[in-house]
């Protein structure tokens, strides 16, 4: 049996493939072209076990690709993956090859390959977030120019409505004033973009149930409810909801030996996307939901106000699971009692 792990990057990949003795039967660098790699991989392919491919920005095309061929593709989550840190020596090859050998073992920690036919939407409300991240990052700065320049404190809403006129009306020094109008242009074409991008997520996901189901839950509306179904993907994938849990980075980090803390895990390690979406729903849930704020009060009393905002996401968290897995809506009593 021979097994094969791809150490993929922007432009090439080292594919590497070894035998049950860990034996190197090919290594070699390859450029990023799906027929160059197939080949160095068709007279191998009637004993491979399997290919491995580093999870990386870029693996779309790759994975696809392979898994469309008749390939078994694993996708090998390197946020989990460290080598002995007293190698004398490391490097691509030596990664890929790792790649392979933690896959015949089998320890290789994996990733989730989202269906390609579903991965479109999730990226599609990804783009609008960034969208968001941007404008927010527009009106910021158009606020501090007008703090700076006028000691003037608008909010949020009050710089949306601003226009050209009212720049004007300020009597700025030209140059400042061309730095707002540029800030205006880009935060009108991105509103625009974002209201566009959010009636496509909405007729797309509208009619699904497990959407309809997350949006009983308090301070979970279209978009959050769209994000959480969309970042999830099919449930059953997640054994039980402490790795749900674990997954939206609702759970601490930590090492702990002999009872005692001793050092920090890896608290990046999950989807930032969903732990986004939780606490925003916390946050909305907390003006919305009475019995999520008298939980968040009891947490706050204890421990410091972002811990009782995290508590009271991973609240919302742990119902999200249930009410996907069993296709049932938000029960108030069984969340906060």
């Amino acid at each position: 049996m021979k097994y094969c792990g791809i150490d993929l990057h922007s432009n090439n990949a080292v594919v590497a493939v070894t035998d049950d003795h860990d034996r190197v039967l090919y290594c070699k660098r390859l450029a990023n072209d799906f027929p160059l790699i197939t080949a160095a991989l068709a007279p191998h392919r009637a004993d491979l076990q399997g290919v491995v491919v580093e999870s990386t920005y870029n693996w779309y095309w790759l994975v696809d690709g392979l898994m469309a061929a008749g390939y078994a593709v694993h996708l090998a989550n390197t946020a989990a993956i460290k080598q002995y840190e007293g190698l004398k020596y490391a490097g691509d090859e030596r990664d890929a090859v790792f790649l392979a050998h933690l896959f015949r073992l089998g320890l290789l920690p994996q990733g989730y390959i989202y269906p390609p036919q579903d991965r479109a939407l999730r990226d599609l409300a990804r783009k609008r977030l960034q969208l968001v991240q941007q404008r927010t990052m527009n009106i910021l700065s158009i606020e501090n120019i007008l703090a700076r320049q006028l000691n003037l404190r608008l909010n949020a809403e009050q710089v949306r409505h601003l226009d050209t006129a009212a720049l004007k009306a300020f009597h700025l020094p030209s140059l400042v004033e061309r730095a707002l109008i540029a800030n205006l242009a880009v935060l009108g074409t991105l509103q625009s973009q974002i209201l566009a991008l959010e009636t496509v997520l909405h007729n797309e996901v509208k009619l699904r149930p497990e959407f309809q189901i997350l949006k009983t839950a308090p301070g979970i509306g279209d978009i959050l409810a769209a994000t959480i179904m969309l970042e999830s993907g099919t449930i059953l994938r997640f054994p039980g909801v402490g790795q749900f849990s674990s997954y939206c980075r609702c759970v601490d980090a930590k090492r702990i030996s002999n009872g005692k803390k001793k050092g920090q895990g890896n608290a990046k390690n999950g989807n930032r996307y969903l732990a986004w979406a939780f606490i925003e729903a916390a946050a909305i849930a907390l003006r919305s939901c009475p019995p999520a704020r008298r939980f968040y009060e009891r947490k706050k009393a204890r421990r410091m106000p972002v811990v009782a905002m995290k508590a009271l996401a991973h609240k919302l968290a742990r119902a999200a699971y249930y009410m996907l897995r069993d296709g049932k809506p938000f029960e108030v009593t069984k969340c906060f009692g």
